[in-house]
């Protein structure tokens, strides 16, 4: 019996990596469970694929989805942020308010955007101070920036009054009419995060310290400042949606963004980000915003009650983390496996 070469055994092992695609989307999977539930739900309700319901359905989703891009820098970091509903409710009372005083739309907008920015920075530097998880000291904030926002409103809803203003227009406004403005600042946002997390120092850093803090701190890397930056990054975020979903609805609720940190949590999860940290996904949350979407939408077209949209998503997130799982066990076999001797 002859043994086969070793020379030859390393290039039958070659030429069948050569067989298998490389350069492949890591947000390739989670797409296709996207068309898939699609295509399921489709099939069930053929009224779904109307053109009115989908572009309605991207633009519901793209108001929490906004806060879901910036929360993949937050798990990416490994960390959470438990007040995102709620800063962007008082981002949204906070400049509803400013507009009622006088404030011309967009000046108070802007401002809208920079307060929620500084509640992050809040976040952050509580968090550095007192030295303990983001999730903790968020899930104080959560309910300081809640109530904060119920003073400020008289816990009665702010409607300013240049509803007719550019502001409120443009944020109405369908381009080509058909696609809503608000799905095109969404998608232009995830673009532009995704440049930043993976093409600047900024992103690297982040993945750097979601991945090993003890060996990012010893190369040097500002591990305060860059959680500070980040919970500023989420705080914009918050910012952003709270004032287009202003915008869109010409009033400030208070129970805007209840129940908000559920599903922006979710959707970056979904999309592939990681809660143990060292990477994440822009295009992978975007995507995990639309399948909550329609997994809501889907539900109300075959006839189910709202309440259980709840449940789908949270067995969807039991699901992903799973799979999330089973995907880094199997790699990690595999990268036992070429370790050993041949």
């Amino acid at each position: 019996m002859t043994s086969e070469p070793v020379g030859d055994r390393t290039s039958v092992r070659v030429g069948l990596a050569r067989l298998v695609p490389r350069g492949l989307p890591d947000e390739l999977g989670v797409l296709a469970a996207l068309v898939l539930l699609a295509v399921v739900i489709g099939i069930l309700r053929p009224t779904f694929f109307q053109p009115y319901n989908l572009l309605t359905l991207v633009r519901s989703s793209s108001f929490f989805g906004i806060m879901a891009l910036g929360m993949v820098f937050l798990l990416a970091l490994g960390d959470i942020d438990l007040s995102v509903g709620s800063n962007f409710n008082f981002v949204a009372v906070m400049s509803a308010t400013a507009m009622v005083a006088g404030i011309t739309p967009w000046l108070a907008a802007l401002l809208g955007i920079v307060f929620g920015t500084l509640l992050g920075v809040v976040n952050g530097i509580l968090a550095v101070g007192l030295r303990v998880p983001v999730i903790i000291v968020t899930l104080g904030t959560l309910s300081m920036f809640r109530g904060l926002a119920l003073v400020v409103s008289g816990s009665k809803g702010v409607i300013p009054p240049q509803v007719t203003s550019s502001f409120f227009t443009l944020a109405n406004t369908k381009l080509f009419g058909f696609i809503p403005v608000v799905a095109i600042v969404f998608v232009a946002l995830a673009i532009v995060l995704h440049f930043v997390l993976h093409r600047t120092r900024f992103g690297y850093r982040v993945q750097a310290i979601g991945s090993n803090p003890e060996a990012a701190r010893l190369v040097g890397i500002p591990i305060s400042r860059t959680r500070i930056q980040v919970l500023a990054l989420m705080g914009a975020a918050c910012g952003v949606a709270g004032v287009v979903t202003l915008g869109f609805f010409g009033s400030a609720d208070p129970a805007l963004g209840s129940g908000y940190e559920l599903l922006v949590i979710s959707a970056a999860i979904i999309g592939g980000t990681p809660l143990s940290g060292g990477s994440g996904t822009v295009f992978g949350a975007l995507v995990g915003v639309l399948i909550i979407a329609v997994i809501t939408s889907g539900l109300v077209q075959l006839g189910v009650q709202d309440t259980w949209s709840i449940f789908a998503t949270g067995g969807v997130i039991v699901l992903a983390v799973a799979l999330d799982r089973l995907v880094k066990r199997r790699q990690a076999l595999r990268a036992q496996s070429r370790r050993r001797p041949i």
